[in-house]
């Protein structure tokens, strides 16, 4: 059994990757070829966001964000603890200060409460400048983007929505790509929406903003090749991978759907045994479910430990995202104003199962039994109902 499934998605799109694939090699417009711009709309069109441009990653397109809103030194920017480094670092690339908040126990996602008290404290300080505020949308379940957006206002702060894992996700029928000032996602492999390489993108519904973004990953490029207006990057989305991306777009909407299926099939096996993941609060509301995290608690099924090394003998490949917090991090331990105990615990207690599109029901049925250590026969789907 494979964690991240990528074999069975390329059979089903085999002809039109290799259509794609074959178009590039005859053009040879490797860099920033039509394929590129081709991708820029259609995500435009998925999304619903008005401006997309494309880049070499997603942690380039937080690095991007960050810099066209102009925050560097003596700039604090607001990111919860339990995250991935990718967050915390491009905030320190550009001399820009972290500041590690909680999160919320049950969605994994920034407590907003915590978030707001954490800026009040830093404007009394007097030392820094509120800046900006980074949510995270952990495993694939957006933010509250009209919160997020309400407090940004009251305190004066830009909002960049990483979106590295929600890509697809969509809230109070607003897809992820417009909940944000800007929002950046990553085309890693193993996220919803992947390529075969590096690839990331940014969203906006401000033409400024846009334009800013387009000439720093371009390397500050102006009107013409030569003209340098502002210090940039070279952060370019190759167009093969453009290519990828394209059939994959195509069936995204589907895959989507399918993810939310295993979820729900997932939460009706385990309830009960381990604390499931909040579903979305709305039936139209979606995940893009880029990981099934679950929580086992100290010596609940044997532990975390026990678990893993069950799952591990049944065939069943599992993940721990994240071992230990950003603000126990070695790199930015330094950055810790106080004691985060629900990202500490967290770290503890999570545990990320199998998810893909193409997980069929007996291999559902295979990893829940090897998590309780039952026989799938002991199975008892149980009424979503009682997950909310």
């Amino acid at each position: 059994m494979e964690f991240i499934d990528l074999k069975r998605q390329r059979a089903r799109l085999e002809p039109e990757l290799s259509q794609r694939i074959e178009a590039v090699l005859a053009h040879q417009s490797f860099i920033q070829g039509p394929e590129v711009a081709e991708l820029e709309t259609a995500l435009g069109a998925f999304s619903g966001a008005s401006h997309v441009i494309t880049c070499a990653n997603g942690t380039d397109a937080l690095q991007v964000a960050l810099m066209a809103l102009e925050i560097g030194p003596g700039d604090a920017v607001f990111v919860p603890s339990f995250t991935y480094t990718a967050t915390a670092e491009a905030i320190l690339l550009l001399g820009a200060t972290p500041v590690f908040v909680e999160v919320d126990e049950a969605s994994f996602n920034v407590d907003l409460a915590a978030a707001e008290a954490e800026i009040a404290a830093v404007v009394d300080e007097g030392r820094l400048r509120a800046a900006a505020l980074i949510t995270v949308d952990l495993f694939g379940a957006p933010v509250d983007g009209e919160a997020a957006r309400a407090l940004c206002d009251r305190r004066g702060l830009k909002h960049i929505s990483d979106a590295a894992q929600s890509f697809g996700g969509r809230l109070d029928g607003r897809r992820v790509g417009t909940l944000a000032d800007i929002t950046t996602t990553s085309f890693f492999p193993a996220k919803p929406l992947g390529c075969y390489g590096d690839g990331g993108a940014l969203f906006t519904e401000d033409a400024e903003l846009a334009a800013r973004m387009r000439s720093i990953c371009q390397h500050g490029k102006g009107a013409a090749k030569y003209d340098v207006v502002r210090v940039g990057l070279n952060s370019r989305l190759d167009t093969l991978q453009a290519a990828i991306l394209l059939p994959k777009l195509a069936i995204f909407g589907d895959e989507v759907e399918r993810r939310h299926q295993v979820a729900q099939a997932y939460t009706e096996r385990l309830l009960g045994y381990v604390r499931t993941p909040l579903p979305p609060a709305a039936p139209d509301d979606r995940s893009a479910w880029a990981q099934y995290t679950v929580q086992i608690e100290a010596g609940q099924l044997g532990g975390r430990d026990a678990v893993q090394a069950r799952l591990k003998a049944a065939g069943v490949p599992s993940a721990v995202y994240y071992p230990r917090p950003m603000h126990r991090q070695p790199a930015y331990a330094h950055l810790a104003r106080r004691p985060l105990p629900v990202s500490d615990g967290l770290c503890e207690r999570v545990l990320s199962l199998p998810m893909h599109p193409y997980l069929t029901d007996a291999e559902i049925d295979q990893v829940c039994a090897a998590l309780i250590g039952a026989d799938t026969g002991a199975l008892a789907p149980r009424s979503l109902e009682t997950a909310a």
